[in-house]
């Protein structure tokens, strides 16, 4: 069953989260992840909502999580958690 990992996310510092967001697209597409949503125009309808969104679609629930806790994922995480305030969950879906 597929998993996406969902990212709610509000940039704090653009220089430095580009770095970031360059190098999670590779990792991610390199154990089979796929990016559905990444930023773009987004219309809140209800509710607050963060100003970006990302949606990255994996095979399963394993890989999803093998992948956000894997050395080259962790290695840029750093670069994230200083540069962004966020919530990312994975979710099972279809």
């Amino acid at each position: 069953m597929a998993a996406y990992v969902i990212a709610g996310i509000d940039v704090t510092n653009k220089d430095d989260y580009r770095v970031y967001a360059e190098q999670t697209v590779e990792s991610a597409k390199k154990v089979g992840g796929k990016f559905l949503v990444k930023g773009g125009l987004q219309t809140v309808i209800e509710g607050e909502a963060p100003s970006r969104h990302v949606v990255i679609e994996f095979p399963d629930r394993e890989t999803a999580e093998n992948w956000y806790h894997s050395d080259e994922y962790q290695a840029i995480l750093p670069i994230a958690l200083r540069s962004s305030e966020r919530t990312i969950v994975i979710v099972e879906g279809f």
